[in-house]
This record gives structure tokens, sequence and C-alpha cells, in this order.
């Protein structure tokens, strides 16, 4: 009896055993941010609307009808006149750029906002075993990651990853990778560093879908600070609870709708294509389509089930109508019922409102991603941390809270991620000092007072009026 005892007691013991270690290793193979800081270049780089009057007008290949859709483009696209563009620019070498300046406008960045991150950590760059930068329009031997570790003296044995061409997107991608160490690696620190450098892509041609790039992409940067450390995650900031990745590069109409290319005249240049806004959404789609039972609680994805049910049943029944064009763009799942705070992609005013309208998200919803497009512009990759920054400084995040991020990048990728925040968040940031300032009672571009005038006359520079800055 006994030893009939003992042969059910020790595969339960060892069953309980194998258990408790699953459950003890997966809590080692969490992904915490521990911190993160946004680059806010000096004040000398800011972009104001006489400047770029002067910008525009010294640009050569630029005629009216230009003139006209620039005017156009930067008063529709919701930025304000306190973003930042690179130093060559200032020094009027736009169109003749240099590696130096690529590699010195990433350098500033790296200094500033590296060591920033790593002293408000009490952290030591001998510490850190990952390293993960991506930095899309710019490629250089040694690479920018092999910078960085020579400036801040890394060990020999930190494990690096340089990613490039991976566009807005980069940063979920980067954060991907991080993740998938996690998995694999206990008790690791990583560094994350996203940023683009826009210092030898300034275009200077007179292509449209070329120029738009222009007026909508600024400089900024973020570092981040991630740990796997069981140890630390009482003083973690956020925890990665899923990410989902999306890449249509096999369609092509995706692939060639965001591209960096030469114009006719050999002019180097990032392309918008008239598909963008179609390969956007279809991306979107799909992720949704993959994180929402990831993130949804079951109650809404049930309510969902049962009102698709009842959709097909009327549809067999009754003769097919015609669907309204609001109500196809609408998602038909409640997402705010399973996320409290929505991180944006600030690629345009455009994407904003569309993935607010496809989510049915308010004005409170978008307020972050509007107010981070007008103070910074689309930083490109590092856009999301600038609206995480603003929700932080705004005290919106309290601990429990779930914070879904969404990003775009050429390809075409749509990648997105749930955070849940682990303390109440309000530390100071890139924002301190204008957040009281926001919202604003206006977004209302400037341009159009400064430069109405054109659409009214022939041509510019014979214009009677024309502002003493631009004569």
């Amino acid at each position: 009896m006994e030893l009939i005892y003992l042969l059910y007691l020790v595969p339960t013991l060892y069953a309980c055993f194998l258990i408790w270690k699953m459950l003890d290793e997966r809590r080692d193979r969490e992904c915490y941010i521990l911190n993160y800081q946004c680059y806010k270049p000096p004040n000398d780089r800011m972009l104001g609307t006489e400047f770029c009057g002067k910008l525009i007008r010294r640009t050569e290949n630029l005629g009216p009808s230009e003139y006209r859709f620039l005017l156009k483009a930067i008063v529709s696209s919701g930025i304000g006149e306190q973003t930042y563009a690179p130093r060559n620019i200032f020094e009027g070498r736009e169109a003749t750029p240099t590696l130096r300046d690529g590699i010195g406008e990433m350098e500033e960045f790296f200094h500033d906002s590296i060591g920033k991150l790593l002293a408000k950590s009490n952290v030591s760059p001998s510490e850190i075993d990952v390293l993960v930068v991506n930095i899309s329009m710019l490629a250089t031997v040694p690479s920018l990651s092999s910078r960085i570790i020579n400036h801040y003296k890394m060990r020999h044995d930190v494990k690096v990853y340089n990613l490039t061409g991976m566009g807005c997107s980069a940063s979920l991608i980067s954060m991907d990778i991080v993740k998938c160490i996690f998995k694999t690696q206990r008790n690791k620190l990583a560094l994350l560093i996203t940023s683009e450098s826009l210092s030898p892509n300034w275009y200077t041609g007179s292509d449209r879908s070329m120029i738009l790039a222009n007026c909508l992409f600024r400089s900024g940067g973020c570092a981040i600070l991630l740990t796997n450390k069981r140890s630390l995650k009482d003083k973690a900031m956020l925890r990665l609870k899923c990410l989902v990745r999306t890449h249509h590069g096999a369609r092509e109409e995706a692939y060639g709708c965001c591209t960096q290319q030469e114009d006719d005249q050999g002019r180097l240049g990032f392309h918008l294509g008239k598909t963008l806004p179609k390969a956007a959404t279809r991306a979107f789609v799909d992720n949704l389509r993959v994180i929402a039972p990831k993130i949804l609680p079951i109650r809404e994805l049930l309510r969902f089930l049962f009102v698709s049910i009842i959709k097909k049943i009327n549809k067999s029944s009754n003769a097919p109508k015609s669907v309204a064009s609001t109500g196809a763009t609408k998602s038909p799942l409640n997402f705010r019922t399973g996320v409290d705070h929505f991180c944006l992609h600030t690629g345009g005013k455009a994407v904003i409102d569309g993935i607010g309208m496809s989510l049915d998200l308010s004005e409170y919803d978008l307020e972050p991603a509007r107010m981070t497009l007008h103070r910074f512009g689309n930083t490109s990759a590092s856009s999301l941390w600038y609206v995480l920054s603003y929700m932080e400084a705004k005290k919106r995040l309290k601990k429990g809270d779930t914070v879904f991020m969404i990003s775009f990048g050429a390809g075409f990728k749509c990648n997105s991620c749930l955070w849940e925040v682990m303390k109440d968040l309000g530390e100071a940031n890139v924002w301190d000092d204008c957040i009281d300032e926001y919202p604003p009672e206006s977004l209302a571009n400037p341009f159009m007072e400064a430069y109405g005038w054109i659409n009214e006359v022939d041509d510019p520079y014979t214009y009677e009026h024309l502002p003493e800055f631009l004569k």
C-alpha cells in the first residue's frame, strides 16, 4: 500500500515542481522599461515661421505652384513653430550635406540623451548587456552602435544589433528584438536607441511627393533602458504585455508607397506615394485582427462575435445594401474596454484623424498625439516616446493602466504593443518647460497669416509687399 502511495506521490510532486519551475522562469522573461529619455535639440535648431520662409525661398528648384503646394501642406500638417531641424539646414548647406553632418547630428543626440538616461537611472555603461540601435536612413562604418560603445566604453561582450531601413515603425521592431532576447537570457539590461538622421535626407528638388517629407519630418530621438531582472521590477515604469508586427512587403503597392529614392534630376529624397493611405489601412486592419484577442476582455470579444453573427443573418435574409463610408472605416470592436491610453504614431494630422476614426477615439484620447505633432513634429521611430512623455507630463499614467502603442513604417509595416503601467508616473521629462501651455486654445498654423498672399499673386518674386526677410 505504501509503495502504491509513493508511486502516486513522486510523479505528483515532480509535476508540481515542473509547474513551479515554469512559472518561476516566466517571471524572468518579462520585459520592463526602467526609464527613457527623449531628446530635445537646442533652441538654435528650432524651425520658426520666418526661417521656414527663408528656407523655401532659397530652394532654387521651387516655383509659384510649389510654393502654393507647400503652403497648403504645412498649414494642414498640424505642425507648430517649435520643431527642430539638423544644423546643416541652418548653415545653408541642405543641398550639399556631408557624411560628417549625419554623424554629428546623431552623436549630438547620443551624447545628450544616453548620458542623461544612464545618470538618472544610476546605471553604468559597463552594466549594459544588450544594445539595439535603429537609425533608418544613415549607415556608417564603423556603425552608429560602435560609436556609442566607443564613447561610453561598454563591455567587449555587449550584444549589439544595428538596424537601418526600418522606417517610422523601427522602435517597436527593436523592442521585439529585446523581448526575444529577454525570453532566453536572464538578468539582462538592454539599451534601445531610436532616432532618424535628417541631415543627408533633406530634399531640395520640386517633386511634390518628396517635398511633403520636408513638411512632416523633424529631428528627435529617444534612449530607453529595459530589463528582465526580477529584482528591478519595483523600479520599472512599464511592463510589456504583448507585441504584434505586421509586414505587407509582398504587396507591390504597399512596398512602393514609402521609398527613399532620387527624382528625375538625381536629387535624393523620401517619396510618399498616393497609395500610402490604402496601404496603411490594410496593414492597420490586419494588425488589429491579431492583437485584438490579446488585449481585449472576453466580454468584448463575445459581444463582437454575437453582433457579427446577427449581421450575417440579417445580410443573408435581406437584399444587399450599400455601406456608408463612415461605417466601413470604423472598427466594430470597442478597444477602450481593454485600453486606457492610446499612444499613436505622429505621422501627420491625417494619420491621427484616421486612427481616431477607426478606433472611435475621443479628442481626449487623441490629444497626446496631436500635441506631440504640434510641438515636435514627426520624429519618425521616436515619436511614440514623445507621445508617452506627454501623457506622463500630464500625470495621466496611473499604476495598473494600459497603454496601446501603434506605429507605421515603410515596407509597409504596422506594429503595435500593449504596456502595463507599473507605478504612478509623472517624472520630469522633455515636456517640462511647455506642458502648461498645452493644449493651446488653437492649433492654427501661422503660415497662412504670414504667407497667404502667395495664393493671390501670379509671381511671388514681383509681389510689391514681399516681407523684408524674403527679399
